[in-house]
């Protein structure tokens, strides 16, 4: 008898039933081992980040499998809305997509639809041949694909995104992130992700998503920002990344033990 079995739930579905703020970090090395200690941190989501990491498909279908074995759920960005990477990516078996730069409820609506077979989307049909359905042994995979097995989550990051967050709220999309970097810098503030002008904005999509009843995310590493956003009750968050990780923490070893001139003469034997 062929094996049979059950997808992971969605990370729409984890969060509704946390009620807590769900914290994670991002992965952007591409290393699976990196995704597997990240993995068993403690910590409630991974971001694998398809958009500025250097990671093939393989790379992230390997991250995939490494943290399944873990309780923690992965979101992978895509590196653009376009229909066929989006297809590549839920082959691979990526069930959370987060979508980077989706500016108008048209753009939403053209993500979701690339998320969903036929006829409510355009989504190709390869089950048989991907990790989505584990190669057919989720059971109706096909027939429950739309409705149960993917999550779609759309980056808000520029002041015309801003402009358009009810719209875009209220398109279908599962849940909004939101990008400080990118949007400080498109109202010229690069570099200035807490600049009043660019938390008022932030301020502006939260009640959006809470006005559209789904919820919504925030990417922020400064500690006193992260503490910020989850006692204003965000629903989700990121507080850090596998390589700035390592690069704080290996600043923190030369600093510590490298001290120019107080550094005790090596012996010359």
């Amino acid at each position: 008898m062929p094996f049979r079995l059950d997808l992971p739930e969605t990370f729409t579905r984890t969060l509704e039933q946390s009620d807590r703020a769900l914290v994670g970090m991002w992965l952007c090395s591409g290393s699976p081992i990196n995704a597997e200690i990240c993995a068993g941190s403690g910590l409630d989501w991974l971001l694998i980040d398809g958009e500025h990491a250097p990671l093939s498909l393989q790379a992230i279908q390997t991250q995939l499998q490494v943290i399944a074995a873990y309780p923690v759920t992965p979101v992978v960005r895509v590196p653009s809305g376009d229909a066929t990477i989006i297809k590549q990516y839920l082959d691979l078996g990526a069930q959370n997509l987060l979508v980077p730069m989706v500016d108008t409820a048209e753009d939403a609506a053209a993500i979701i639809s690339a998320t969903r077979y036929p006829p409510e989307g355009v989504r190709g049909v390869g089950s048989a041949l991907s990790r989505a359905a584990r190669w057919n042994r989720v059971d109706d995979y096909l027939g429950t694909a739309n409705s149960t097995h993917v999550s779609v989550i759309a980056q808000i990051e520029s002041a015309e995104a801003v402009a358009n967050a009810p719209a875009i709220c209220r398109s279908g999309v599962d849940a909004i992130f939101i990008g400080p970097s990118d949007l400080a810098a498109s109202m010229g503030h690069l570099g200035q992700q807490a600049h009043p002008q660019v938390v008022a904005a932030i301020h502006t999509v939260i009640a959006a998503a809470r006005e559209a009843g789904i919820p919504v995310g925030i990417n922020a590493f400064d500690p006193a920002h992260a503490r910020d956003y989850i006692d204003g009750g965000i629903d989700f968050i990121l507080v850090g990344a596998d390589v700035s990780s390592l690069a704080r923490a290996s600043e923190a070893l030369a600093q510590t033990f490298i001290t120019g001139d107080s550094q005790p003469q090596r012996s010359s034997y």
